[in-house]
This record gives C-alpha cells, structure tokens and sequence, in this order.
C-alpha cells in the first residue's frame, strides 16, 4: 500500500465501520485527518461551534441508533465539545469524539503550547466510558476497535480518542481493518426463570422502561399478557404507544402519578435507571419486589436494588421471559386497570397549570397532525416538559428529551444530526427562546445543508422556569428576564424562514410548509397569544 498519514487512515477505518458522516470544525491540529478526505464515502458537516458538532453527532445517535462521531481540535475543541458529551453520557448516547492533541513530547511540560490541556485524557475521562490517546499508529486500530465494542455491546456511553499532532502525521503502509464487536449479553435461564415466577404471581405489575430498552419490541406483548400499567421515562417514550390504554406515558413527573406507583406489587425496571431527572423526588415508592433488566451491572443493585437482576440485552431479555412465563390476560382485571389509569389522566388534566394548559393546546394538535414516523427533537424547556406526558409518541427514537444532563440549547443540533442520519424521515424541533439562543447559530448550518426542519419557538420572554421557581420562592428575578432578538428576521438572516404564528392550524400549516422545504422554518409561538387559552 502506498504511504499515508496516520490522520488519513484513521478517516478509511472510520469508513470501514460504517462512518458516513463527522460533524466538526477544521483546525490547524485536525489537518492531517482531511488528507484523502475527497476520496471517501463521508461527509463533514461545518458546525458553527464544537458544541454544536457534538449535539449533532448525539442527535445522529439518538434517531438512528448508529455511532454518531464529532471531530475537533485539541484543548478549546474539546471543551466545547465535552457539554454534549455529558449529554450522551447521561442518555447512554453512542458518540465518538474524535480530537487532536498536542505533541507527545510536550505532553506535561506546561510549555504553553497552542490548544494545549495539560491531561486532556483526564478532562474527558469522568463523561466517558472509555478516554484514550493513540502513542502511535499502530494504536490506532485498537482504539477506534474498543470504542466500537462499547457501542455495540455494552451500555453504549460515548468515547474519547485522541491522537497528537505528531502521530497524525507519521506514515502508514498497510491498510487497516474494522474487527468484529462482540454480541450484546444475553439472560441467564435461571434468573429470566425466577423473574417469570414474579411477574406470574404478582397481582398488580407494573413495568417502567428507559432508554435502553428500544430494541425490546416486545414490552408491549408483556404489558397486555400482564395487564400491566406501563410507566417509560423520557427516554423509553415511544416504546410502548403512548396511547395504549396501559400507558401512562412519560408521568413520573406527575405527583398523581408518583402517589399511585406504591401500589404495585411487583415492577419490572427494563433498561432504566430509574433516574431522579425522570421524577424530580428524592425516592419513588417502588415498595413491592423489583425486577431489574439492564445492561449494565451497576443499576442492578443501586438507589433500587433488585429482588431480580439480569445483566444481558432488554430486547432478549424479554424475548425469554415471554417465552418462559405463564402469562395470561384477564379481560375483567384488564377492564379495571384500563379505568384505573384513565382517572388518573384525567387528574393530571385536572391539575395542569396555565402553561401547561397552553402548551397541552398546541402538543394535542401536533400530535393528532405529524406522523408516526416524525422525529421531535426537544430542546429544554417547558413545552417540552409538558410534552413528556402530553404528547404523544408511537414509536421509540421519535422523542428527544434529554432530561438527565438538561443542556439548553441541544434542539436545533440535535435535530440537525438527526435529519443527517435518516434523511428519509421528517424533523420537527421544539425549543423555548431562551434555550434557543444557546446554539442559534447552528442555524445556518441547517440552512447551508439544505434540511426542511421546521423549528417551533415557544417565547415567554426569558428563561421562564427559573422565573417560576424563584417566584414560587419568594426570591428577586435576577438574570431571567433578557431581550430576544426578532427570531422571524434573525431565522431570515441566516437563510431560513421566519413567522409569527396567528393560531393552531397556521402552526400546523408552517410545519407541512417547512417539511418540504430545503431550509429550516422558525415559526414563533408567544405563550401570551389569546388562541392557546383553554
């Protein structure tokens, strides 16, 4: 083979494992990565900061399931970057950060260097299940092997690769190879065995689902073999129809919600931390035997240890317990918990705030009007806390709420990377305005790569949460209360659409609009607007 950077190979092994897009920023440390760039099948997509590559690439994770890579310089690119990779780490998102670093030589010294960390290992290490740094070529293979074996096999947290500016440059003659991850843990007999018998005499399952239970497509044939409620939290949404009549959607926000989880005798955990982000309260009341599904050992016996803990693969995990179990519905107990939960949707209704009255109006049309298939990408605001438990979701990787790290400002990347990894599916963004003014200028990026998002901006004039919670306390408004910009001429600035919406159907209009455009719709929606009062 014909001699090449190291940089240059890094990028064909890349490719070799499906890598068909990088989002980042080009720098005077990255150069030798973009050797024979032209030559592969991957595209690079300019973000406008490496925030915004990192939440590209975690969105390009989230929607496809797929290893989402982000490429930047040493020292400020990676700190920029870090923020969304505290976000895929606490979402259990498979993004590969891909950074230079400075010469090994200097590693240490303190000299002073350009883009220099002192341990740049160290800084990503605790967000990360793996940091790691390339001494040479020759560890290059090995590394990039390890990252795409956490992806494939274990909780897929992201991973941390860098490689010094000298080694970038240093020569390679043979052509490197991907190996072959290793499969998913499956169930042990025995504990899918004692965890059926449960499940068998229990008389009031319940089953709560995470994030890491997307590929269970089952739940739902367990949740009606059982007559069992089912509780996901935000990242589970989808899993099971959020209109099921044994949902009770993404709730455990709800005090309703939380007052009734006690009731159970016997709940089966599938894929889920069971995370304080997912209730905002010290403790659940998950008194009855707990049944843990996770693939990893740790949440088997944390904040709620289990009675059953099965370390393996939700999906086969599931699988077994269906085959092994000795389920059987009961039409009467069916009838019973169907209306048992429906009182309790119908308290959650009764008890919504102002707000939450006015986003419910506007989160009932979306979801009566997009399909199945839209992808919401969710920034971190109150629309979107609504919309956990108010709107509605049938299939799973079609909600982004990152609830767990809560970084203002991921909407708009995320729904980037997600239009970038299934660009056969349609993507709407919700954001609030203060969250959106964290990544704004992600928007031309959209715009320049021709993608048809239509982006709802919910405006309360600052960042309203806060404002809520500092006058629920009696405590001065400082720091809450900051100007917007026009966003319709600021989205109009960048390339893109802007309007001001008049009404629920003209909201939904500008979202067909948008759909089948080549640039990105800013449709501005004013909380204070008389047509979404009750």
């Amino acid at each position: 083979m014909k001699p090449i950077t190291c940089g240059e190979a890094t990028m064909r092994l890349l490719a070799s494992y499906g890598v068909d897009t990088i989002f980042g920023i080009p720098g005077v440390h990255t150069l030798d990565f973009f050797r024979g760039f032209a030559d592969l099948n991957i595209r690079h997509v300019q973000a406008r900061n490496e925030q915004g590559a990192g939440f590209m690439a975690d969105g390009y994770a989230r929607a496809s399931g797929r290893p989402g890579v982000a490429l930047v310089i040493s020292g400020p690119g990676v700190t920029n970057a870090l923020t969304p990779v505290g976000q895929a780490w606490a979402d259990s998102i498979p993004v590969l950060l891909l950074s230079s670093e400075t010469d090994r030589h200097t590693h240490g010294k303190g000299w002073g260097m350009l883009h220099e960390i002192p341990d740049q290992r160290a800084v990503t290490e605790p967000l990360t299940a793996l940091s790691l740094r390339a001494d040479s070529p020759d560890d290059v293979p090995g590394l990039l092997g390890q990252a795409f074996g956490v992806f494939a096999s274990q909780r897929p947290r992201p991973v941390h690769i860098s490689i010094p500016i000298d080694v970038l440059a240093m020569e390679v003659t043979e052509e490197w190879q991907p190996v072959q991850p290793p499969d998913r843990p499956r169930p042990d007999p025995e504990a899918v065995a004692a965890a059926a018998h449960l499940l068998e005499s229990a008389e009031r399952p319940l089953i709560m689902v995470g994030g890491g239970a997307v590929g269970a497509g089952r739940i739902t044939e367990m949740a009606e073999a059982l007559d069992a409620p089912v509780v996901p939290s935000t990242a589970g949404k989808g899993i099971v129809p959020d209109d099921h009549p044994l949902s009770l959607n993404a709730s455990t926000i709800r005090p309703e919600v939380q007052e009734w989880l006690g009731k159970s005798d016997v709940v089966l955990a599938v894929g889920t931390e069971l995370a304080e982000t997912d209730s905002f309260v010290d403790r659940l009341d998950l008194s009855g035997e707990v049944i843990r599904i996770d693939i990893d050992p740790d949440k088997i016996d944390d904040f709620y240890p289990a009675t059953v803990g099965i370390v393996a693969d939700a999906g086969l995990t599931i699988d077994a317990m269906i085959e092994k179990g000795d389920f059987t519905s009961d039409p009467t107990t069916r009838s019973a918990r169907i209306l048992e939960l429906e009182s309790i949707r119908e308290s959650i209704r009764q008890n919504l705030t102002d707000s939450e009255h006015r986003h419910s109006k506007l989160l009932a049309a979306l979801s009566a009007h997009v399909d199945d298939d839209t992808i919401i990408a969710g920034d971190i605001c109150q629309l979107v806390y609504t919309g956990a438990f108010a709107m509605i979701r049938r299939r799973p990787r079609t909600w982004f709420y990152p609830a767990g790290y809560c970084t203002l400002g991921c909407g708009l990347p995320n729904a980037i990377g997600a239009a970038m990894s299934m660009p056969d599916r349609r993507v709407l963004c919700l954001a609030g305005d203060g969250g959106f003014m964290f990544t704004v200028q992600e928007l031309i990026v959209a715009a320049e790569e021709g993608l048809g998002i239509p982006i709802v901006i919910w405006a309360n004039d600052g960042l309203k949460q806060i404002r809520d919670d500092m006058t629920a306390r009696s405590i001065p408004l400082v720091g809450v209360t900051g100007r917007n910009p026009d966003f319709v001429q600021l989205a109009q600035s960048m390339g893109c659409d802007g309007v001001l919406a008049t009404s629920v159907d003209h909201v939904l209009e500008e979202i067909d609009a948008g759909f089948a455009k080549d640039r990105p719709t800013v449709i501005v929606v004013e909380e204070s607007s008389p047509w979404l009062a009750s």
